[in-house]
């Protein structure tokens, strides 16, 4: 029997079972170390040294970057270290702004725990935080930049799991500061607003631009006619909030609470999901018949749709032409009841409870609107919506829970296991079945998994098909990257922005527990086993409106949309060096997505070389432009103001020594 190995932690003994570090071993024998930096999804980075310990014969080091070893004595609360931890808080504080009775992260703030934790009750260094404007150039996320403690938790998440990496450190020592490139506002670069960023920050640099106030302000206006969806993610997190256990099932008092809070209507966002269903279904179908635009990737994820067009531009061609549930839904619910009510589309005022921050950028994209006035007209995320219960004054806890309004308030269980990663495969792939072979559905359950890729081949009557099922922009990327090159084949691809889909979107409550996000994804998926329908196209009430009059042309108008190739950064050229004497060479080069992927950063590079070994440096000024074009003309070089199509480092030398003379 092999020997098992052990590590002393403040005098107990714990058995060292595969943890990574000595942290999760610390956790391990509940003990919980303050950390502001330590992610177990991401790499470690132990710039906060808030989990230092001392190690019997090593010292103090941190024990985030530390492997565990048999016969470690391991102390986690010395005299010293406390005071190190204390001393660490405090000079954050004083560099911090403190405004936390307005901040949006006050109560869920770490930075606030930990100092109530490690008993901070004076901040003994002067202040010496400077006042940075916010960042409100997104439509999803507000970034603080005076409220940011440097701990590097976006950047590595943006970075390794979503492969996007909009933010990054700039400057040095006590100029140092995350920001985007250029420092321009995060929703002028190629964020996706998928607020995974927002789920790793401590503190309230980063967090869900709110609508709370428009709202409440529609709500109160008795001109108006206020309805409410919620998204199946919704239902099984926002519990946590009100102390329910994580994947609770909390439908019915969500519907009470927004009655009490004064919506007029309350519908449920599987209805629509069911709608996409069957439109996603025919379309693949469609295409699986002709054998073209495969594979079909799904379009329900706003985060994956902008990804996809800032960088396969190439590959929009293979969406899906479906608009996602919360856009169906505006459009269809906007085109029904303004004729019921009798009432101008101003005037009815659509609201959604999404558990994703990139539905807030959706909901504002042009093509969701008809002459000005949006198809959904505000978004609030998960975290939103408990603020508003609590403002209100309502005792969740203590709720009746209540029915959805109808027609749009029926839903199967196809609809609701859209929440999770693999459920609109599944979905489509049931509805698919029973249209193809006419005969008892199976469940596809082998698109159900922890991980954050399955690759399956699955059988919808004679037919085999070949799916893939991807969550996290890093592993979509690769994945499409291996289509492009033709190392990889599929028949359909389903891709969620957020690692086990929605259930874990940017908007929902903030976990460390691995296990959460699995609990709610379960909740969903017994959910889909309570109710009487498993299968879109069951769903009578959305039959009756087939039937009723949304013939093809009308469903491809009010359920269907159409991709661009989208601009990775907007706004004007930047100037990259400016010439400092006689300005006699203006050399822009476009960095734009076609232009980018063609070499222009290689090109500009080989510039720069050659300006500076030809000494004409003081008279050069470089730009940078990004192009949102679609183009196979690059890169793209202006000499002054001649432009240079498919540019090489020699035409670029050639027409620079023209205008040298």
């Amino acid at each position: 029997m092999l020997k098992k190995h052990s590590a002393i932690i403040d005098n107990i003994e714990v058995l060292i079972e595969g943890e990574r570090n000595l942290l999760e071993l610390i956790r391990k024998a509940n003990i919980e170390l303050p950390t502001f930096c330590y992610h177990s999804d991401i790499s470690v980075y132990g710039a906060c040294r808030m989990c230092m310990v001392e190690v019997e014969g090593r010292g103090i080091i941190p024990a985030c970057s530390t492997p565990v070893s048999d016969g470690m004595v391991v102390s986690t609360n010395t005299k010293q270290i406390r005071s190190m931890r204390k001393m660490i808080v405090e000079l954050m504080l004083a560099n911090h702004d403190q405004s936390c009775t307005t901040c949006p992260k006050s109560g869920d703030c770490k930075l606030q725990k930990i100092a109530c934790q490690l008993g901070v009750t004076k901040v003994r260094f002067k202040q010496t935080s400077k006042y940075i404007a916010k960042d409100l150039s997104s439509d999803a996320i507000l970034r603080d930049p005076s409220k940011c403690v440097q701990c590097g938790d976006c950047v590595r998440v943006c970075q390794e799991i979503q492969s996007v990496g909009v933010l990054d450190f700039a400057h040095r020592g006590a100029e140092a500061r995350v920001m985007p490139s250029f420092n321009k506002g995060i929703g002028e670069v190629e964020c996706v607003n998928c607020g995974q960023c927002v789920k790793v920050c401590p503190v309230g640099a980063l967090t869900p631009k709110y609508q709370i106030n428009e709202v409440w302000e529609a709500i109160h206006d008795k001109n108006k006619h206020v309805v409410v969806q919620i998204a199946p993610a919704v239902r099984v997190a926002l519990g946590e909030y009100f102390g329910f256990k994580p994947g609770t099932t909390i439908t019915g008092q969500i519907v009470t609470a927004l009655r009490m809070m004064g919506f007029n209507r309350i519908y449920d966002t599987c209805f629509s999901a069911d709608l996409t269903v069957i439109e996603e279904g025919n379309e693949f179908l469609a295409r699986m018949e002709k054998k073209e635009r495969l594979p079909q990737f799904t379009s329900c994820c706003p985060a994956w749709v902008k990804f996809a067009e800032q960088y396969y531009p190439d590959m929009l061609m293979n969406l899906s032409s479906c608009r996602s549930p919360q856009q169906m839904f505006g459009s269809l619910c906007k085109d029904t009841l303004t004729k019921e009510l009798n009432i101008p589309r101003e005037n009815l005022v659509v609201v959604s409870i999404m558990p994703c921050t990139a539905k807030k950028f959706e909901a504002n994209r042009e093509e969701f609107q008809v002459e000005g006035n949006k198809d959904v007209d505000f978004v609030l995320t998960t975290q939103e919506l408990s603020l508003m219960i609590k403002e209100r004054g309502i005792r969740f806890d203590l709720l009746e829970p209540g029915s959805f309004d109808m027609p749009f308030g029926f839903k199967t269980g196809a609809g609701v296991i859209f929440g999770s990663s693999g459920g609109v495969s599944e979905a489509v792939l049931r509805y698919a079945a029973q249209k193809v072979s006419r005969g008892i559905t199976p469940e596809f359950s082998q698109l159900r998994s922890d991980g954050d890729m399955i690759i399956e081949v699955v059988s919808v009557g004679s037919i085999k098909l070949r799916l893939a099922v991807v969550s996290g922009l890093g592993k979509a990327r690769k994945l499409v990257d291996k289509i492009r090159r033709g190392e990889e084949h599929f028949d359909l691809v389903e891709v969620m922005a957020c690692s086990g889909g929605c259930v874990n979107g940017g908007g929902q409550p903030i976990t460390e527990n691995r296990t959460t996000v699995k609990s709610r994804a379960k909740s969903l998926y017994d959910s889909d086993k309570m109710l009487q329908f498993h299968n879109s196209q069951d769903n009578p009430y959305l039959q009756k409106i087939y039937n009723e009059g949304l013939h093809e042309e009308k469903a491809h108008k009010l359920l269907h949309t159409s991709y661009q190739n989208r601009k990775r950064i907007s706004g004007e050229d930047f100037i990259l060096s400016n010439a400092s004497g006689n300005k006699k060479l203006q050399l822009t080069v476009c960095f734009g997505t076609s232009c980018f992927l063609r070499g222009a950063p290689q090109l500009y590079s080989k510039l720069t070389e050659y300006v500076k070994n030809r000494g004409i440096e003081e008279e050069t000024e470089f730009k940078v432009s990004f192009c949102g074009e679609k183009c196979e003309k690059g890169p793209v070089l202006v000499v002054n103001e001649k432009v240079i199509e498919r540019c090489t480092l020699d035409k670029a030398i050639d027409e620079i020594e023209k205008v040298l003379g």
